[in-house]
């Protein structure tokens, strides 16, 4: 698993510490983390969520009256800063 996705699942773990639903996903440059979020949360356990997602490189919060609340957060996987960061046939 990648740095990103050893801290996405920390991030996750924490998220269900405070009750909510997680699930996370690898992607080729980065790993998100979701989870559901009930209209009863308290405003304690908020502020632990914000705490928690502040870890990532974005987070954000999607609300919709068809599929209720979704917070997400994304966790950039580090790029290397020698070798051959461009990749075949780039150019300077």
């Amino acid at each position: 698993m990648s740095a990103s996705g050893v801290s996405a699942v920390a991030i996750a773990a924490r998220l269900s510490a405070v009750g909510l639903p997680t699930r996370v996903e690898e992607h080729s440059r980065f790993t998100t983390v979701e989870a559901e979020v009930p209209e009863t949360l308290s405003a304690e356990s908020w502020r632990e969520v914000l705490d928690v997602v502040a870890e990532a490189d974005r987070f954000g919060l999607l609300a919709t009256s068809l599929n209720g609340r979704t917070l997400w957060a994304v966790i950039r996987k580090t790029v290397p800063t020698t070798g051959d960061v461009g990749g075949p046939g780039y150019q300077r």
